[in-house]
């Protein structure tokens, strides 16, 4: 059984800041609803499974290790990287094997602050750094 999807990563890489990518993700949860990942066996299950090891791989390289797949949000060597399920998954989805686990249009590439922000709903908890927009010789103040 497939489910239907009322977010998609087509109509969000249409988006073209981080913001208004953020804005259309966000889900204003609250702490202590029950959500998939509090079923620690079948989310370890899942996620240690050499399908979704594939998928994320496919996923990553697809954004380009940005977070949200903005150019120029690389996410550095040692940040918490995941892929984020656009359209929340269940643990019944699982059981079942629903496609919309594994299908790239459901997943996007976040960091570990920007998962959580989505998930709150709390901009606070985006990254503060705006990416440093580079100039040719802004290293060397010598050159102007």
């Amino acid at each position: 059984m497939t489910t239907t999807m009322s977010r998609s990563y087509s109509e969000l890489s249409k988006l073209t800041t981080f913001k208004e990518r953020f804005q259309y993700l966000e889900m204003k949860g609250t702490v202590g609803e029950s959500t998939f990942g509090h079923d620690r066996i079948l989310n370890q299950t899942l996620y240690r499974s050499p399908e979704w090891r594939r998928t994320r791989n496919q996923i990553i390289v697809r954004d380009g290790g940005c977070d949200l797949g903005i150019e120029g949000r690389e996410i550095p060597r040692g940040c918490k990287l995941l892929i984020h399920h656009i359209n929340p998954i269940t643990s019944k989805m699982i059981l079942d094997r629903d496609p919309a686990i594994f299908d790239p249009d459901n997943l996007i590439t976040v960091t570990h602050r920007t998962h959580e922000a989505i998930h709150f709903g709390d901009e606070k908890l985006l990254p503060d750094e705006e990416p440093v927009v580079r100039a040719p010789n802004d290293t060397c103040p010598w050159r102007k």
